[in-house]
């Protein structure tokens, strides 16, 4: 990934930005876009939803991995996710960013490129409505992203019940495969399976089912750092326990089971898929608990239930399972 022509700062702010956010596209709810002090975004109703997250050089993403256009998008899907499992339809993104002296223009305008793309992909009612940039050691993304509720109330990760379905729409274990694959000193297993990997560097979380389930889901949340972390999350916040069902589980670590044995093969390094399952984060896919009487959207699948509060949160068939995954401080 090699990138040519002048420095953002060679250029300069103004000028390098310029070329950058001819890149993104206008959406009917922004009023005042990009260029402004600051942006404004009309919404009939009168709440909104607002999260943000930032991506590190380093710690979260390394660019010989990931292409400016990589990183535009995760930094979209990892945001847009959060709003969907509240339920809203993301609307607005503002986008800071940290950048080293040597950062090249062009980089700058595919990160640009990989915003778009993952606004048009996977919430194409939204734009990017502004931003900062700032000169740093290594780069830092910082997005916030806003929701349009639309006359719906928010679907938090308090509200489960005993007798609720525990269901999950999107992949699981897919991106963290993909990181061990970029990771292994054969860098041939990266290109043979080439599907993974483009999970872990552009994740493609199910936006719209989000805002489906909204009608009927009684808890949400996006599944950011692991199936076993997030399940214990959403029990602790609704004071009940999950009982997971590992049949149901079975096919997500089906999928990968030849990425591991290839791994293995090069390395003797025993590997079994479902921990990248159970413990992998970033696919960012939904999980979501429903009423048993209540329609499930299409696209969710049933993986278990909840139970009252018991001295385990989470339980897969019947045996705790440990709040492992990834740490944003720590790991």
């Amino acid at each position: 990934m090699n990138y040519s022509g002048p420095t953002v700062f060679e250029l300069g702010e103004v000028a390098a930005l310029r070329q950058a956010v001819k890149n993104f596209r206008k959406v009917e709810t922004t009023v005042v876009g990009s260029g402004d002090d600051a942006a404004v975004v009309a919404v009939a109703d009168g709440r909104f939803v607002v999260t943000t997250d930032t991506m590190v050089e380093g710690h979260d993403f390394r660019t010989d991995f990931s292409s400016g256009y990589d990183l535009g998008f995760k930094a979209v899907a990892s945001n847009v996710a959060d709003v969907a499992a509240m339920g809203a339809k993301p609307i607005a993104l503002v986008v800071a960013m940290v950048i080293p002296g040597h950062t090249k223009v062009s980089w700058l305008e595919d990160f640009a490129r990989g915003l778009q793309a993952g606004c048009d992909e996977l919430a194409p009612d939204c734009e990017v409505v502004g931003g900062d940039l700032a000169a740093g050691d290594q780069i830092v993304i910082a997005v916030t992203a806003h929701g349009h509720l639309a006359g719906v109330n928010p679907v938090l990760r308090s509200t489960a019940k005993p007798g609720d379905l525990v269901a999950l729409a999107g992949t699981l274990g897919r991106a963290a495969c993909g990181l061990d694959l970029l990771l292994h000193e054969d860098k041939s297993l990266a290109k043979a399976y080439d599907e993974w990997v483009a999970i872990q560097l552009r994740p493609t979380p199910p936006i719209q089912l989000g805002i489906e389930a909204a009608a009927t889901a009684s808890a949400m949340m996006d599944v950011s750092d692991s199936l076993a972390l997030d399940c214990n999350r959403l029990a602790n916040a609704s004071q009940v326990s999950i009982e997971l069902d590992r049949t149901k589980l079975e096919g997500y670590a089906a999928v990968l089971e030849l990425a591991a044995l290839s791994m293995t093969a090069r390395d003797d390094l025993s590997r079994d898929p479902m921990d990248w399952v159970l413990y992998g984060g970033e696919d960012h896919s939904l999980l979501a608990t429903f009423p048993a009487d209540a329609q499930i959207p299409r696209g969710f699948k049933v993986i278990g239930k909840v139970t009252e509060q018991s001295q385990d949160a989470v339980l897969l068939n019947g045996k705790k399972l440990e709040p492992k995954g990834w740490d944003s401080i720590s790991s």
